[in-house]
């Protein structure tokens, strides 16, 4: 494991970077609003996609770097999440195929720069569709923007809501809430199998 901080438009992010043995593609994930880089799920993909022979680079947003606990406004998660790809495409992952992903405001961020920063794929888990008992208030459009492949993974019982699938994006409910805690196995293994899916035409 490898970690570095990357200069953005909004102060230095982090990357923690996990190599596969022989990687054929790299995976961002982000982290969500309040959480780090360390929730169960994250740490699930990302052992997965290396065992699946992707590189993942976990990607820490400024405010956390700088301890802050607010999440900045989106406009700014975006840029400094297009700033860190942009440098680990010229870098780490120079090459090969990058699939951007993350967990709640995570997935969001990777959704909205997708197409902007280049991604191959999505991968999104525990997609926020609404504020909790806030139906009326959907990010759908933003998951339904997104015009390569993706595939969100979901609790049957988050309060967040329910995404809906799309010719664009599949949707894998497992058990559990929004920390997707309760079926972790699964979370490894619909991102594997996706993973493997995905990627499969732009191997050489």
């Amino acid at each position: 494991m490898t970690s570095r901080e990357i200069e953005t438009p909004h102060g230095p992010a982090r990357a923690e970077l996990h190599c596969a043995e022989e990687g054929t593609a790299g995976l961002l994930l982000g982290h969500g609003a309040g959480g780090g880089i360390d929730a169960p799920d994250l740490v699930a993909v990302t052992r997965a996609a290396k065992a699946a022979g992707v590189h993942v680079a976990l990607v820490e947003q400024p405010y956390r770097v700088a301890g802050r606990r607010a999440p900045a406004p989106a406009k700014q998660l975006d840029a400094a999440w297009l700033a860190v790809a942009e440098e680990l495409a010229a870098t780490w992952f120079d090459g090969v195929p990058i699939v951007f992903g993350g967990r709640s405001s995570g997935a969001r961020v990777a959704c909205r720069t997708a197409a902007s920063g280049q991604a191959a794929a999505v991968l999104c888990l525990a997609f926020p569709v609404h504020p909790p008992g806030k139906p009326e208030k959907t990010r759908q459009p933003e998951l339904d923007a997104v015009e390569v492949p993706a595939l969100v993974v979901q609790g049957e019982r988050d309060p967040f809501g329910k995404p809906e699938p799309s010719a664009h994006h599949e949707v894998v409910f497992l058990a559990g809430d929004h920390s997707l805690k309760a079926d972790l196995e699964g979370v490894s293994r619909a991102a594997a199998d996706w993973l493997g899916r995905v990627l499969r035409p732009h191997a050489s």
